[in-house]
């Protein structure tokens, strides 16, 4: 049997993994990711774990964070988005208008109704002036049509009429997701658009390192709902890599663990992701992945990420100690590493009375801005020509003239990295890590300590005890985030959020009840808790003993994402729905089209036969071997006052399985 890799592109680290035939870890390597050029990170971790293995790779698979990451921290490339049929007031549900974040939308006649007929005829002169208006300063097109998953013939024109014009990939909702609601139908196709770059940049940086290393094995992505889909099926629908890091990490965990109940704590450098298992297998989110706030049409499991990480920003505050996340910054201690200069910045700046504003953090380029340099703000190229020669302190970037609108807006495409101090630091200060600087760690925790008391009036001690106080509030917002996560759906967090009511209670059994001698407040974990990641062995213990159950520190827990990336399977669903129309006849609607016919159970077998066919087709295309296919069909019927009973419409759903292809021989 060959070999097989996994690799897992973190917002921090890159894992690589290689397993037997019996699925068992023979070499295992992490890596730093480099943001500016992903191959070098990925490259780093592949040398090393190739160098332990002198047999053929069969399968490589690829599990990231980098969309979820994008999304939590508000980045991604600039697109712009073609509504049909549909007004300025979609804008104002499902969170569409923020979403966007001021990038261009158009609003084109056309679109269908419920039954599937063209409500209105496609208003083509219109959508051609929009895509030439654009073209020249996005990086893709989302298009989204009325009652598209009715028919879909408007959405697959300007996908034509987009491709005609303009190289630029396109996103089109009924690719995405068969249910109705058609804001947030509009919302996941805007979403996927702006993470096309990201993910192609990605794919291409693997394909590349295994090209140099001569593997020609197939390389599959795995999805959010756990399952592996080909790289290019992951290039045009990027979405689908919402929760792919965190599924991998499921799949990872029960696995390597060998639990089958427990939940799953995994912190990364930019997110938490906290998941329960239960029977060996994740819970599902049927209703549509949230991430970052957004809450999408993409099938995945329930997995709650939250801005909680190793590399999470530490912002002193007025009226509270600090805040920590959601916002990920490099950590000094890594940067003064790479760049020793910034060490002695550090330095003068922590002895500066008095302490200068911005002082502590630093900007530095991250990746090549889309469209190049030349699509950049004048004042945008003027920073951005600034960082040419690596990181600059905040304190001189803004010496002479305030920038901050120009860097917020590089920082939200990515480009631009900031650092500053993290809890990554603060183990660093507390002699926990000791990868990279720690001087450069105490410098910054010093620099934190004096902004909050100095400029908020909060003693919080000297730079360790600072450190402390940060490691400290990460166990804590860990012990409530893993809470929130367990109870959500339930009174106590319904929206997977503590309730306010409930807060306090939680806030007493994490931390220390008011009055002990009287009140004991105590929440229990009635399962284990799993930890994996970099930090598990830092952060599980004190995790776990605040919420009174017992630690599971897998072996390999580190790389468990890069394990669940190639333990899985490929899996694909199409789901094709039969309603009356008013002439006793019955329209089928799936994704190729729609279909009209006689008798219910004529466009049953229609809508059976077109929904496995699509379902076979997709899983091979996905990288399925050997295809499973299975469907069931779900009416839903009434009755009228009179007995009679009257049929609303059939859900026909096509779910295909197969393992992925393996390179023999």
């Amino acid at each position: 049997m060959p070999f097989t890799l996994g690799l897992d592109t973190g917002g921090t680290y890159t894992d690589a993994v290689v397993l037997d035939g019996s699925r068992r870890v023979v070499a295992s390597a992490k890596a730093l990711t480099t943001h500016d050029d992903l191959a070098r990170g990925i490259g780093e971790a592949l040398e090393r774990v190739l160098g332990e293995v002198d047999d053929r790779i069969g399968l490589v698979s690829l599990s990231t964070t980098l969309a979820t990451n994008a999304l939590v921290e508000g980045q991604g490339s600039p697109i712009a988005l073609l509504l049909v049929g549909q007004g300025p007031e979609v804008l104002e549900r499902a969170g569409l208008r923020a979403a966007m974040a001021g990038d261009p939308v158009e609003f084109i006649a056309g679109g269908h109704d419920g039954s599937g007929a063209e409500r209105q005829p496609l208003d083509t002169e219109a959508a051609r002036a929009a895509i030439e208006r654009h073209a020249s300063r996005v990086a893709a097109f989302a298009v989204s049509s009325h009652f598209a998953v009715r028919n879909p013939a408007h959405e697959r024109r300007l996908q034509r009429l987009i491709s005609e014009l303009c190289e630029h990939p396109v996103s089109c909702g009924h690719h995405l997701t068969a249910a109705l609601d058609a804001p947030r139908r509009a919302l996941t196709a805007a979403l996927n658009a702006r993470l096309i770059p990201l993910l192609t940049d990605l794919v291409a940086a693997v394909q590349g390192l295994l090209t140099d290393h001569a593997i020609g094995a197939p390389l599959m992505v795995v999805r959010g709902d756990g399952s592996l889909m080909s790289a290019d099926f992951a290039r045009a629908a990027p979405v689908e890599t919402i929760l792919s890091g965190p599924a991998a990490s499921l799949v990872g965990a029960r696995h390597l663990s060998g639990e089958r109940d427990g939940v799953v704590f995994d912190m990364g450098g930019t997110t938490s992701d906290i998941a329960v298992l239960a029977g060996g297998e994740p819970r599902r989110n049927e209703d549509g992945a949230v991430v970052g706030g957004w809450r999408t049409r993409v099938s995945a499991v329930e997995v709650h990420t939250f801005g909680l990480g190793g590399d999470s920003a530490v912002h002193p505050l007025p009226g509270r100690p600090f805040e920590l996340g959601p916002r990920r910054e490099v950590p000094l201690s890594l940067l003064a590493a790479r760049h020793p200069r910034v060490l002695a910045q550090l330095r003068l700046q922590a002895d500066e009375v008095p302490l200068r504003e911005h002082a502590g953090r630093f900007a530095m380029r991250r990746r090549r801005p889309p469209g190049g340099p030349e699509a950049l703000s004048p004042a945008q190229r003027q920073l951005w020509d600034r960082l040419a020669d690596g990181p600059l302190a905040l304190v001189d970037l803004f010496a002479e003239q305030t920038r901050q609108r120009a860097l917020d807006r590089l920082v939200e495409q990515g480009v631009v990295a900031l650092a500053g101090f993290t809890p990554s630091d603060a183990a660093h200060v507390l002699g926990w890590h000791e990868a990279w600087s720690r001087e450069a760690a105490l410098a910054g925790a010093t620099i934190c300590a004096r902004i909050a008391r100095d400029r908020f009036g909060r003693d919080l001690g000297d730079g360790e005890r600072f450190a402390a106080r940060v490691i400290e509030a990460a166990s804590e917002h860990g012990a409530r985030y893993t809470l929130a996560a367990v109870l959500a759906g339930t009174a106590v967090a319904p929206d997977g959020r503590i309730a306010a009511g409930a807060q306090a209670l939680i806030d007493a059994s994490i931390e220390a009840a008011p009055n002990p001698e009287l009140v004991e407040v105590a929440l229990r974990l009635r399962q284990p808790l799993i930890g994996i990641g970099a930090p598990a062995a830092t952060y599980g213990p004190e995790l776990a003993r605040r919420l009174g159950t017992r630690l599971v520190l897998p072996p390999h827990a580190e790389v468990a994402n890069a394990v669940g990336a190639v333990v899985a399977g490929v899996l694909q669903r199409v789901v094709a729905r039969v309603t009356p129309l008013p002439d006793d006849r019955f329209r089928v609607h799936a994704p190729s089209g729609v279909s009209t016919h006689r008798t219910l159970e004529d466009a049953a077998v229609w809508a059976t036969d077109e929904a496995e066919r699509l379902a076979r087709e997709q899983a091979e295309a996905a990288g399925a071997d050997t295809v499973a296919v299975e469907s069931r069909r779900e009416d839903v019927v009434g009755r009228t006052d009179d007995g009679m009973e009257l049929f609303f419409e059939s859900t026909i759903t096509a779910t295909a399985r197969g393992k992925p292809r393996v390179l023999v021989g």
